[in-house]
């Protein structure tokens, strides 16, 4: 399989995923009451969605040339990068709409359950990160970016629901959810620069 079939097939295996643990997540963050959990889900969801459009415009641009695109079609696989950076920056917005006010009304959370979807999040993100690694082209290394913030936020989940658990701190969960947008926020601007 050439290298082109097989950052369409990855980004495919990256959109199936995210898509199902999207959706286990946000039964995770109403079960667990955590704002971050939550906020991952939404987060996770538009990330499908723009992994999904990413996919078809990468087959897309696999297109030969022909008489209305002389050059080929590889422009599409930079559309799907374009259009992954912009759900991304919305899903981060709604999570500050959502963390922000939980700072200053903490709310008690279900600490054992989010552990257990934490290590979850990082062994399913972490392997969809693997599959994206290695690619070179620019579509799949913008996925591979939303893969690895989402593997280091559930990374940041885990620990911070230890800390939750060990010393009651449920304010770490608001927080945690704000560095973590501020995180995506800032590769979302370079990305969308580039």
């Amino acid at each position: 399989m050439d290298k082109n079939n097989n950052s369409t097939e990855n980004i495919k295996i990256a959109f199936y995923l995210n898509l199902v643990f999207s959706v286990v997540e946000a039964i995770g963050g109403f079960l667990t009451n955590s704002i971050s959990i939550f906020s991952d889900a939404i987060h996770d969801l538009g990330d499908s969605i723009s992994i999904g459009v990413s996919y078809l415009l990468e087959k897309k641009s696999k297109k030969a040339s022909d008489k209305n695109y002389t050059y080929g079609y590889l422009r599409y696989s930079l559309l799907g990068a374009l259009i992954t950076s912009i759900v991304l920056l919305v899903g981060s917005c709604i999570v500050l709409y959502n963390a922000i006010p939980r700072l200053f009304h903490p709310e008690s959370i279900n600490h054992e359950a989010m552990i257990i979807f934490a290590i979850f999040g990082v062994l399913i993100n972490g392997y969809a990160t693997i599959k994206t690694s290695r690619s070179k082209v620019k579509n799949e290394k913008a996925i591979n970016l939303h893969m690895l913030e989402d593997t280091l936020g559930w990374v940041a989940i885990l620990i911070g629901s230890i800390c939750i658990k060990q010393f009651n701190l449920v304010i770490i969960d608001p927080i945690l959810s704000i560095l973590i947008t501020i995180y995506i926020l800032f590769h979302v601007y370079k990305n969308l620069k580039e």
